[in-house]
């Protein structure tokens, strides 16, 4: 089985809509017995929240409902996790602070799995419109395309 981690800052806009994309490309795919997704966020803002109600939104509009509640990331998510996807260079160095020296997750931003923009942040939609989710949605729907399809290689499915 493999494990995802998505991880943002509060772990209410971008990481629950990464978490939600993935795990319905997992289930439409047959994949919910041998791909785990979650979520997290470097700060503690937010925890036991659910998420923002635009994120939330824009994912009802898209078939996807988003249940997951905030929670924080921990040093013990590198030995849980097969991969950590942070999703901004901040919150990648909030996630290395923590690392230790040994662990078993691959550690990466979000958007290494972008035909289109890689490496670029995730941009945080939180203080602006619901466009700003739209647009965070659609990127993080390719990325997660992309995602899958490396972890379905490793399974060899």
């Amino acid at each position: 089985m493999k494990k995802v981690l998505f991880v943002c800052l509060g772990n209410i806009c971008r990481s629950p809509l990464a978490h939600g994309i993935f795990q319905r490309m997992v289930n439409d795919a047959g994949l919910s017995d041998e791909i785990l997704v979650d979520s997290a966020g470097t700060a503690s803002y937010h925890i036991g929240s659910l998420p923002d109600v635009r994120a939330c939104k824009v994912s009802e509009e898209m078939g996807i409902t988003l249940t997951h509640r905030a929670r924080a990331f921990t040093q013990e998510h590198f030995q849980q996790f097969d991969y950590i996807l942070a999703m901004d260079k901040q919150n990648l160095q909030n996630i290395l602070i923590l690392e230790p020296s040994t662990h078993k997750a691959t550690v990466k931003l979000m958007r290494a799995y972008d035909i289109k923009h890689p490496n670029e942040d995730v941009p945080d939609p939180y203080y602006g419109e619901l466009d700003g989710f739209v647009e965070v949605f659609d990127m993080l729907e390719r990325s997660c395309d992309v995602l899958l399809k490396e972890i379905r290689e490793q399974l060899s499915l």
